[in-house]
């Protein structure tokens, strides 16, 4: 963090499921034993490179399992044994095993599943869900389709995954293949989409079926419009040529079909992911720990007001700002800075009003919801989602200063500095106020409680009355009768004394000068900025800061087949 203010600032449901994750026993290590398909030579070897990738910061070691895999006997267990047993060397007190496959419905995964304890030294093992659950995935395929797509609303795309050995288990990756899709169609409208999967080919029946596949491609292609092909899947890859993403490619070469040659891996966010997996099961140290704060923002000097609070912190955290209102690029360069200092976790503190602003727009953001927001910040429905940011940090987030009780003390204390005569003197705290009426009286409902607690103070009992208002400033149709009815508090309250307006907002006042004009009352526009934000900040990031510093899940042991 540079200087303030110059401050820069799975899932097989029977087989795999998440459960919250005691704290670690004393001295217990985990090692990371990611098992992976063997692809061949040259796909083995981006495997391993992923996998060295990894092993730069985290106890990790490579399993391969072919598709010939037959169990303990059988000539790959080898290459498991020696995998586990060089993490129990390393000192490893059990394994998490993450698996390189994208579907948990995978036949070689699912026969290894159950044997790999055998080949883990008297370690225990548990399992972390398949890549197919994660967004960081999903955005793989998202890139590749972007990629060859030119029009999507005159394209159709195929997605098209492997693996199957049977009905049962095509319709099981194929619903792990449509998680990509429904989030590919969350980004790009395109005319049709579907997926097909390709059987394996020692499944009884497979060239009958993979012909009905092909034949449903080539229907596609005889349509109207462009179609892309895309592949979802991790596949064997001996060379360049003898890999299952050329073989696509030569089916479908003759045709005006727009194909993607490039499968799930090579990609950055695959090493996200497993980066994320493993942050996921072990504690982090408090140097691994960062914050990144999200105000509102504007010109320098309310920049330089909201850094003032910030600066006492900064010996104690490592924070970075990301101004905005949930701009996705900006969130991702805050946390990508923090992760170049070695940061795992992150406290997000949305130091806007009350707790639930800006709440559905970064949770997706930051990738701890799945459901894009119907708005942010009132504005209406996207069309298109806001951008996840790539990131294998965990994140807990908190907001909503105006929620804190401590507010009422600077609330009377901006009263006060401005009070000459309290018996005669209307008080109004006002606030920005929401678009939906539900919103906005639960910002006066806030208001509200927190005028009972300046009541409470010694120093703000003796006044005439004390009221809260907004003026719902970025809605016009609602803005006309917020500003009317404020103005009618000012006038009535004039008539026997005298009007105090408190910008009830984190700095300055906003257009309330303008939108009140030609009135007789006298405005305090100093804000919220005050060393209780500051309070409110630290005692926020402390409680965070502690939970990031567990681990937030654990994976459970495999059931057995």
């Amino acid at each position: 963090m540079k200087t303030i203010p110059l401050l820069s600032r799975w899932a097989m449901l029977t087989m795999f499921w998440w459960m919250p994750l005691a704290a670690q026993a004393e001295g217990a290590k985990t090692g990371f034993l990611v098992v992976a398909p063997d692809r061949g030579f040259l796909g083995n070897q981006e495997v391993h490179a992923l996998v060295q990738d990894f092993k730069k910061d985290y106890l990790a070691a490579l399993a391969l399992a072919g598709r010939d895999y037959t169990g303990v006997e059988g000539e790959y267990a080898t290459y498991i044994s020696r995998a586990a047993q060089e993490l129990k060397k390393a000192g490893a007190t059990e394994i998490v095993a993450i698996p390189l496959f994208l579907s948990a419905s995978d036949p070689v995964l699912k026969r290894l599943s159950s044997a790999l304890p055998a080949y883990a030294s008297g370690l225990s093992v548990r399992w972390a869900p398949a890549m197919a659950d994660d967004y960081l995935v999903a955005q793989i395929v998202l890139d590749r389709v972007t990629a060859v797509s030119q029009q999507p609303d005159a394209e159709r795309l195929i997605l098209v995954g492997t693996g199957a050995m049977d009905e049962e288990s095509e319709k099981a990756i194929k619903a792990d293949v449509n998680k990509l899709l429904a989030y590919v169609n969350r980004y790009k409208h395109f005319r049709e989409s579907e997926s097909v999967i390709y059987y394996e080919r020692e499944a009884e029946g497979a060239d009958k079926k993979n012909q009905e596949i092909k034949a449903r491609i080539l229907a596609q292609v005889a349509k109207q419009g462009r179609t892309l092909v895309v592949p979802a899947f991790i596949g064997p890859k001996f060379d360049n040529a003898m890999a299952l993403s050329a073989w696509l490619e030569q089916q479908f070469k003759p045709l005006q079909v727009a194909y993607q040659k490039a499968e799930l891996l090579p990609h950055p966010n695959v090493l996200l992911w497993l980066k994320k997996t493993a942050n996921r099961s072990v504690a982090a140290t408090p140097g691994e720990i960062g914050v990144v704060i999200m105000p509102h923002g504007s010109t320098q000097p309310y920049n330089d007001a909201i850094e003032r609070v910030i600066t006492p912190l900064a010996s104690k955290y490592r924070i970075e700002m990301a101004y905005g209102m949930g701009d996705p690029w900006i969130i991702q360069d805050a946390v990508a800075r923090l992760e170049q200092q070695g940061v795992k976790r992150i406290a997000f503190v949305r130091m806007y009003a009350l707790e639930h602003h800006m709440k559905p727009l970064t949770d997706y953001i930051l990738g701890l919801s799945d459901h894009p927001p119907a708005d942010g910040h009132d504005h209406g429905h996207e069309a298109v989602p806001p951008q996840q940011i790539r990131s294998a940090a965990l994140f807990s987030t908190f907001g909503g200063y105006e929620e804190y009780a401590g507010i009422a003390q600077v609330m009377c204390e901006r009263i006060v500095e401005m009070s000459k005569e309290p018996s005669k003197e209307t008080v109004i705290l006002l606030a920005h106020g929401s678009n939906s009426d539900e919103d906005n009286n639960k910002w006066l409902a806030i208001m509200t409680g927190n005028i009972e607690r300046i009541k409470k103070d010694p120093r703000c009992v003796k006044f005439k009355t004390i009221r809260a208002a907004t003026v719902r400033e970025d809605w016009p149709e609602k803005r006309k009768q917020a500003v009317e009815d404020v103005r009618k508090m000012i006038e009535d309250g004039g008539k026997n004394g005298r009007v105090i307006v408190i910008a009830n907002r984190l700095y300055g006042s906003g257009p309330y000068k303008k939108m009140l004009k030609g009135l007789d009352f006298e405005l305090n526009e100093k804000g919220l900025v005050h060393p209780v934000i500051t309070r409110w900040l630290e005692e926020g990031i402390g409680q965070m800061t502690a939970t990031l510093a567990q681990p937030s899940n654990s994976f459970q042991r495999l059931a057995q087949q």
